[in-house]
């Protein structure tokens, strides 16, 4: 059962991927086209400098280099496969295998976190899985390698992110460590989309909008949020919050674009409710009994 400061703190960490959620959106109603890298970017270095200026501390010791690892992981390396993925897959493939990042984190935190991976958690993030494709996929969705490649490079490196964030526990504030992060992300994507996309372009006043909300909110406010539920919350509980993203973003479809929903995106929507509610549900049942040894020796290796 959930108590009352759980059950608040979960609520809490689910606006960040709620927010997330506007992000397929605001891309193609208010962002310049083909640009992936730079969304990327201005998505996460102004946040993080905000922040740090906010907090005036910076990183001491151990914690620049690791700032550089999880900002990396968090922000730099899975923004950038994330927009390729999104810009070269229909959005419903991309949020598809996105999908899988529950399911990752269970087996890593299984590896790296010694935490107990049991047959229950895979199910519910199999099934998560399973209702994000029947939510967002549609029959006449095309796939490309590298979007592909670049979905499921987003959902590992944000996986492994996740699962150190949790092993590395910074003494310092939550919203300076969140602006390190940040702003370490940022940095490592300057070169490669000034690189690959060439210099920012001349920016419209939607475009501008569109570059703040996924600042302010998609960056500064979700991760805070986010690293916080990942301070006092298993990594598992918290990503399988994760899978909200793809019901927001189809329920913003259907109320602002008129986009069509079907019975079938009805139903996977409550498969991932439900896969929801199952995850942060603690009961002791035969499907939580932990996987046999040797299986968990496996994984245990492979992370």
């Amino acid at each position: 059962m959930l108590s009352n400061r759980r059950f608040i703190l979960l609520l809490a960490t689910a606006i960040a991927p709620m927010f997330w959620g506007t992000t397929y959106l605001v891309t193609t109603e208010l962002l310049p086209p083909h640009r992936p890298l730079l969304a990327a970017l201005l998505r996460a270095l102004p946040a993080g400098l905000l922040l740090v200026a906010i907090t005036r501390v910076l990183p001491r010791g151990s914690w620049w280099w690791r700032s550089l690892v999880l900002g990396t992981l968090n922000i730099g390396a899975f923004n950038a496969l994330l927009f390729v993925g999104a810009y070269r897959l229909p959005g419903g493939v991309a949020a598809t295998v996105g999908a899988i990042q529950p399911l990752l984190v269970a087996l890593l935190s299984a590896g790296l976190l010694r935490q107990r991976l049991s047959v229950r958690t895979i199910l519910t993030a199999l099934a998560g899985v399973f209702g994000v494709g029947l939510l967002v996929l549609r029959a006449t969705a095309q796939l490309d390698t590298w979007g592909v490649l670049a979905a499921v490079g987003g959902a590992a490196v944000m996986a492994f992110g996740v699962v150190l964030s949790k092993r590395w526990t910074s003494p310092a504030p939550l919203l300076a460590t969140t602006g390190w992060q940040l702003v370490a992300g940022g940095l490592v994507l300057i070169p490669v989309a000034f690189l690959v996309e060439g210099g920012i372009p001349t920016l419209t006043l939607r475009n501008l909008a569109g570059y703040s909300h996924l600042a302010l909110f998609g960056s500064a406010v979700a991760y805070a949020l986010w690293f916080r539920g990942l301070r006092e919350l298993a990594p598992t509980e918290v990503t399988f919050l994760g899978l909200l993203s793809p019901v927001v973003a189809t329920t913003l479809g259907w109320l602002v674009l008129n986009q069509h929903l079907t019975a079938l995106q009805a139903v996977g929507g409550l498969i991932v409710l439900a896969a929801l509610v199952s995850a942060q549900l603690r009961r002791r049942r035969v499907l939580d009994e932990p996987l046999p040894q040797g299986v968990r020796d496996c994984v245990r290796a492979v992370s």
